[in-house]
């Protein structure tokens, strides 16, 4: 979670200023992906190289995750700027900060959460 809550850190301060857009938007994919990994491990699940946003989210919804219903907009909202962001051939939209921002927030609430159901990392 240590690189989920860098990550948001990084797309806070950017967004706060309304700066590169793009990468906002392609590192907050990124870091609902890991936050919903960390869920899903807590939960059972193993874990799987998948980028696959809506597949993760279903995972929770299949696992009765109090989240799922959380995380569904988020996943669907936010399922092609993994590949958008990474391949040619994409039409990007116009920037909406406001959007964003709405983002920004729901994931953040979302990291909180999530930490609060993790142990505590315990360092030697």
């Amino acid at each position: 979670m240590f690189f989920a809550a860098s990550d948001m850190e990084g797309i806070q301060t950017l967004a706060a200023k309304q700066m590169s857009y793009w990468m906002c938007q392609s590192k907050l994919a990124e870091a609902l992906e890991k936050i919903l990994k960390a869920e899903l491990i807590r939960l059972g699940w193993l874990l799987e190289k998948t980028h696959d946003l809506q597949r993760l989210g279903g995972e929770l919804q299949a696992r009765g995750s109090d989240l799922a219903a959380t995380v569904r907009p988020l996943c669907n909202a936010l399922a092609e700027v993994y590949f958008s962001h990474r391949y040619p051939g994409f039409d990007l939209e116009e920037e909406n900060w406001p959007e964003l921002d709405g983002w920004v927030a729901q994931i953040a609430v979302l990291l909180t959460t999530v930490q609060g159901r993790l142990p505590p990392v315990v360092s030697e």
